[in-house]
């Protein structure tokens, strides 16, 4: 557990899981809820492959991003600060797609948003191992 976390400044893993298990069953958050976080810290410019397995979906797809920019959730009307505890994984990303077997998702300069919550649950891709492979 991170210092911000013990002292109450942002959200525990317990306490995002939770939060995000709140959503409607079948909603992305909720399944989010479902995952641990296999991705700590800033992830910027890192090559992830989403996670997309079924049950999210009624097939199995593989979808490689590269998070370019940061974009912050927008705060309600009225409200100038985030409450404490801060969300962890709040926002989402400006991504590039480099690899999708998904039919709405092309690879090769599209861009999509994906919420930092995603990110953080996807899996980190070792493009040098890749790269070898092939």
């Amino acid at each position: 557990m991170s210092f911000l976390s013990r002292i109450g400044f942002i959200e525990t893993e317990e306490q995002e899981r939770a939060r995000l298990a709140q959503a409607p069953e079948g909603s992305l958050n909720h399944y989010l809820s479902t995952l641990p976080v296999t991705i700590e810290g800033w992830p910027k410019d890192l090559v992830v492959e989403l996670p997309w397995p079924q049950p999210r979906t009624d097939q199995s797809y593989r979808v490689v991003v590269v998070p370019i920019e940061f974009r912050k959730d927008a705060l309600p009307d009225g409200v100038e600060e985030e409450p404490v505890p801060r969300k962890r994984h709040s926002g989402s990303w400006m991504c590039a797609v480099v690899f999708s077997t998904h039919p709405s998702c092309a690879a090769g300069g599209f861009r999509v948003d994906v919420p930092a919550a995603e990110i953080a649950r996807g899996r980190k891709v070792d493009l040098a191992g890749a790269l070898a492979q092939a």
